[in-house]
């Protein structure tokens, strides 16, 4: 790709972008939110046309028009968040589109077969009949991966494939793309975890607000060069967050916001107790699967509890819905802001503002200049680019989303704001920018309940840990001692 242009109307996503990629290697693609990687990544894949530049495959000039067009060429991709359809079964998602045919029909046994093959090369053995829905997400990552490879293939894109995956399942598939590589396709990777690249990657590009800044052999590029390049200034700011070490203020002192005791849902976290206190950070550490999320949706009314109570400032509450949650003044970022966060097709303004109107009563309707003064105060206090509030949302990379999610409930100004995962998948610069903003929020009284897989944001930041293994909470950890992580994995892994 040479001397790739992408504009937008407003924004020009993408100037003067050069990208090469060689057979048998994985090449990272590097960047903060922003910096033009999806867009690269959808112009090589006929998702948008280009308004200039070319594009070569194998010595010859091609013009990808649509995403088939570009698997009939041999460029497939998995994207960060997976677009699968649940309501179909596993073998179903494989072949979409392709279904093997035998006199007329659709041949069954054979796709079962070759869906069996396919995720064996991925080391799985799962029912591929059953329903997508009834595997989790990381598996549905997994699957989307299969079914990526199910055509022939000669160039592999992998938008953030580890960002639902636990460390095992990064090691199955750094197995088998290792073995791709040693096939001869060209793989292209595109993560945020610095540790993932160095492991995987043989070269690295990186972009910076939508142009090339260059292209660097991984071994030859030390970690805070890359870090420098990507943001265009040395970081340290990051070490410079410090939460809950050596406060002055104990948290015994604090008023409690939030008392839990013994709260429970069948099958997704056994009884567990909780305090919350006024201005605290609260991290919930654990594997994926541990149960983090089905807490945190317990305490937002997402999920009916089974067992157990909630105390808000003394009083016991019933948090059955999420409207009574929102009543309580609790708010909550999902994990998951594809399905459970954006409306695609409203705009940055249209989506900070639902949680507020929703407080309101539709028949109370917030006035159109109100709307704008409210999203203008956001986008300046949270950095999120373009500045532009009737941008459409979609148009956003993921951390800039993750902005507005934040912003959206940031309007409802809640006194516990509970965050899932606010970090994943996004550069480490908007993971700065959140994570300071948490500290703040909390210097000012708002509790948060911060759940994160990076171990080291939840230690700079939290006041104290809970831990969490196989559904249950397994221990709290004050956080003034200086932990370190290899305390927190000790509990994770039962105390070995």
């Amino acid at each position: 790709m040479e001397g790739i242009v992408k504009e937008f109307p407003g924004v020009k996503a993408l100037s003067d972008v050069n990208f090469q990629l060689f057979p048998g290697e994985v090449h990272a693609l590097m960047g903060e939110n922003g910096a033009g990687k999806s867009t690269l990544i959808k112009v090589l894949t006929g998702v948008y046309s280009i308004d200039g530049g070319t594009v070569t495959l194998e010595g010859n000039p091609i013009h990808v028009n649509s995403p088939l067009e570009a698997q009939e060429l041999g460029i497939s991709t998995v994207y960060q968040e997976v677009n699968l359809c649940t309501n179909l079964s596993v073998v179903e998602n494989i072949f979409i589109g392709r279904q093997i045919m035998k006199k007329g029909r659709i041949d069954w046994k054979e796709m079962n077969r070759q869906a069996d093959e396919l995720l064996k090369r991925l080391n799985l053995n799962i029912d591929v009949t059953k329903l997508l829905s009834s595997y989790s997400v990381a598996m549905q990552q997994m699957i989307a991966i299969a079914r990526a490879l199910n055509v022939q293939a000669k160039v592999l894109i992998l938008d953030e494939p580890t960002s639902s995956l636990d460390r095992d399942e990064v090691n199955q598939l750094f197995d088998v793309i290792r073995n791709l590589q040693k096939e001869g396709l060209a793989i292209v990777f595109v993560s945020h975890f610095l540790d993932q690249i160095y492991e995987i990657s043989n070269r690295i590009t990186v972009l910076r607000n939508g142009e090339w800044i260059g292209e660097y052999m991984t071994k030859d590029l030390p970690r805070l060069e890359l870090v420098e390049k990507m943001i265009g200034k040395e970081l340290n700011e990051l070490t410079s967050i410090s939460k809950g070490k050596g406060d002055e203020v104990q948290t015994e002192k604090r008023e409690s916001f939030m008392e839990v005791e013994n709260l429970s849902k069948t099958g997704n976290i056994q009884p567990f107790n909780l305090d919350i206190h006024e201005g605290e950070i609260v991290g919930l550490a654990g594997l994926l699967g541990s149960g983090r999320t089905e807490l945190a949706r317990l305490l937002f009314g997402a999920d009916k509890p089974d067992t157990g109570e909630i105390k808000i400032k003394g009083v016991k509450k019933q948090l059955n819905s999420p409207k009574q949650a929102i009543a309580n003044r609790i708010a909550f970022c999902s994990e998951d802001r594809k399905a459970e966060g954006i409306i695609p097709e409203l705009t940055i303004r249209e989506n900070m503002i639902l949680a507020m109107q929703g407080t309101k009563g539709w028949f109370r309707f917030i006035p159109k200049k109100k709307q704008i003064e409210i999203a203008d105060e956001y986008v300046e206090l949270l950095n999120i680019n373009p500045p532009n509030p009737e941008q459409l949302i979609k148009n956003l990379s993921g951390g800039n989303q993750q902005k507005v999610m934040l912003a959206r409930w940031l309007i409802t100004n809640p006194e516990l704001l509970i965050l899932d995962e606010p970090t994943r998948g996004i550069d480490i610069g908007a993971k700065t920018e959140i994570m300071k903003l948490m500290v703040s929020l909390s210097e000012k009284g708002m509790s948060i309940l911060f759940v994160s897989s990076e171990l080291d944001e939840v230690l700079r930041t939290c006041d104290k840990i809970a831990v969490l293994r196989d559904r249950k909470k397994v221990s709290e950890i004050s956080n003034k001692d200086h932990k370190t992580q290899h305390d927190i994995m000790k509990e994770m892994a039962g105390g070995m």
